[in-house]
């Protein structure tokens, strides 16, 4: 079962980054996110996760925050988050 919690705004592939938006719930780190889009789509676990360039442990609705991703992403992915 996946509940979407957000979608990528930007993606830095330098750092394989992905700037995403917290619109409808919370994440952290240890959850596993589902990132679908037009071209993409995969499921990762969260292994890190930073807000304002600092390490963070959970994110809330509302907030943005780079989640590091094992593949690339793009603008306007939706994430999902995958539950149990």
């Amino acid at each position: 079962m996946e509940e979407r919690i957000g979608s990528v705004i930007r993606y830095f592939e330098k750092n394989s980054i992905a700037a995403v938006k917290l619109d409808f719930g919370d994440l952290a780190v240890g959850e596993t996110i589902h990132i679908k889009g037009n071209g993409t789509d995969f499921t990762q676990k969260v292994d890190a996760m930073e807000f304002d360039h600092k390490p963070v442990e959970k994110a809330m609705r509302g907030q943005f925050t780079g989640i590091k991703l094992s593949q690339p992403a793009n603008p306007f992915d939706l994430v999902y988050k995958v539950k149990d």
